[in-house]
């Protein structure tokens, strides 16, 4: 193709819409409407109502956990999560390959982020990295269940037991997700799911926090409701974070689906290994032995040096031919001017976080995205390279 121009290839080949990184699954309309004509009738919209608890029950039997509490969206639950500590002052230590809502809770509940490398294969927060930078300032850990690969959760355990510090887990990614036998975000003493629009399980704005005890979600429940325990008791400080009801029926709606959802996206995962696996300088993820993945994306990397163009041409070429894809997670958010200007942040250096961030790409991953339209995407991928530059 020699004679063949860049541009008039991605003219040729450009998609007619957009194909995004991510589309809600959403519950037909009809399913819906019927859990919403009671609420109608009702007029209850929030505060714990009667879908509210169903959804709750629901989730708890889904995900096979005893303590479940529900919030509009998995950032509260995140705040709460660390609020249920009292923690006055010191420092939490976390990945800076995430989303800021990762760190900005930390901020918010008067805390330091305290930012640690990570695993080379799986993208999550490497625990010995987190023991080198554990010091008499370290309240907790937050490890961050990417995509929804696991952590190390025996060893965040190990380590949680030998210094006497929680493990909140940010599982905002993992819903669906089996690790070992049991649901990946049972882990740790907390553990945070999101169920914004971006999810694979979606209630358009919502999260949940998982609960090791009964009384640790009791005081969720007062965090998040004001600290009000009845008509006339405020036991604490809290704030709203309370699920509507109209959030809480679409999920009711979307449950029984999740599982139709995960296995379409497992097929659409198996033809993007099929269509890379020999592309040269593209590297596709590995799913650990003893995961059950809910494959909620699809993230490449990009070495430049085999694939021949860099990742961010991949993607300026990939989102003019329409497609739409994502550099998640770039920048690190240890790189964040905000956290960047506080001394102590990254007390060592993020060579494999630098390096991931640099060079990765979320490619579109959702249940009815179309089987042509995923060869197609890698079709460009495999072509591109032919021109190394505009």
């Amino acid at each position: 193709m020699a004679q063949y121009s860049l541009e008039k290839y991605i003219t040729e080949n450009k998609f007619s819409e957009p194909v995004y990184v991510t589309r809600p699954y959403l519950p037909e309309m009809s399913n819906y409407t019927q859990y919403l004509e009671s609420v109608w009738d009702s007029r209850w919209l929030t505060n714990e109502a009667y879908w509210h608890q169903k959804f709750a029950d629901a989730l708890k039997n889904y995900l096979g956990v005893d303590n479940l509490v529900l919030f509009c969206s998995g950032t509260i639950a995140l705040l709460v999560a660390i609020k249920l500590y009292n923690f006055t002052e010191g420092e939490i230590i976390t990945t800076p390959f995430t989303f800021p809502a990762t760190p900005h809770v930390i901020a918010w509940n008067g805390l330091k982020p305290v930012f640690c490398d990570i695993d080379a294969e799986s993208y999550v927060l490497d625990p010995k990295a987190v023991e080198r930078a554990i010091t008499e300032r370290t309240r907790a850990i937050m490890p961050v269940h990417v995509y929804g690969l696991p952590c190390d959760v025996s060893a965040f355990e190990t380590l949680s037991r030998k210094y006497s510090i929680p493990i909140i887990y940010d599982s905002a990614h993992t819903f669906g997700c089996i690790y070992r036998g049991r649901a990946l975000c049972s882990y740790g003493d907390l553990s945070v799911l999101s169920f914004h629009a971006t999810k694979l399980f979606t209630t358009a704005e919502g999260g949940a926090l998982v609960c090791r005890s009964e009384e640790q979600a009791r005081l969720a429940y007062y965090l998040k409701n004001f600290g009000i325990a009845d008509e006339e008791t405020v036991v604490g400080v809290g704030i709203n974070g309370k699920m509507s009801e109209l959030s809480a029926c679409l999920g009711l709606a979307s449950l029984a689906s999740v599982d139709k959802e995960i296995s379409n996206r497992e097929m659409l995962y198996s033809v993007y290994i099929s269509e890379l696996k020999d592309v040269p300088g593209i590297k596709t993820i590995r799913i650990p032995n003893g995961l059950k993945w809910n494959y909620a994306y699809f993230p490449i990397e990009v070495r430049a040096d085999r694939y021949g163009i860099t990742r961010d041409e991949l993607f300026n070429r990939l989102r003019r031919c329409n497609v739409i894809v994502r550099k998640y997670f770039y920048p690190l958010c240890s790189k964040i001017p905000y956290y960047s200007s506080i001394p102590g942040t990254v007390p060592y250096p993020l060579h494999i976080a630098e390096e991931v961030a640099n060079t990765i790409l979320c490619l579109p991953m959702y249940g009815n995205l179309q089987e042509e339209t995923v060869i197609k995407i890698c079709k460009l991928i495999k072509e591109f390279p032919q021109w190394k530059t505009e």
